[in-house]
């Protein structure tokens, strides 16, 4: 069950075609948890699976409404982020089209604008894809 009940746009900052998390799950300090309805027009599905740029994605957005939730907590703008490095990244499966997926990302560290995460997708309690992102956030944004 998502923990919010408008649009997961008020915590990101991608907008359709490019929204690859249907709701957050849960934020808990380090912890961020969301879940993505895999629709069978995703931009990122070919032949029936979400490819590895859509769980890469997936995860940076993931690691992003973390960072909008709080900001929305606090009553400040959402800030943008950018993905400055990903490293690790292994994609182990391709979950199909029509199902749900859900990512959890970890914060490492946070030195200035530069956070550092680990991210995983799973499906059906196994795991899709992992890696670790450095992510710049620019809050002047």
């Amino acid at each position: 069950m998502f923990i919010h009940t408008d649009d997961i746009t008020a915590y990101i900052p991608q907008r359709a075609p490019i929204v690859m998390i249907s709701g957050i799950l849960e934020v808990d300090g380090p912890l961020t948890r969301t879940g993505l309805h895999i629709a069978p027009d995703n931009i990122f599905v070919e032949n029936g699976v979400l490819t590895a740029p859509g769980l890469m994605e997936n995860i940076a957005q993931t690691a992003a409404a973390r960072i909008g939730y709080i900001a929305k907590q606090q009553n400040t703008p959402v800030p943008l982020g950018f993905i400055g490095a990903v490293k690790d990244l292994e994609i182990l499966e391709l979950p199909p089209a029509g199902q749900m997926i859900e990512t959890s990302t970890v914060i490492g560290s946070e030195v200035f604008n530069a956070t550092m995460v680990t991210g995983k997708v799973m499906y059906e309690g196994r795991v899709m894809a992992q890696c670790e992102m450095k992510i710049f956030i620019n809050p002047q944004l």
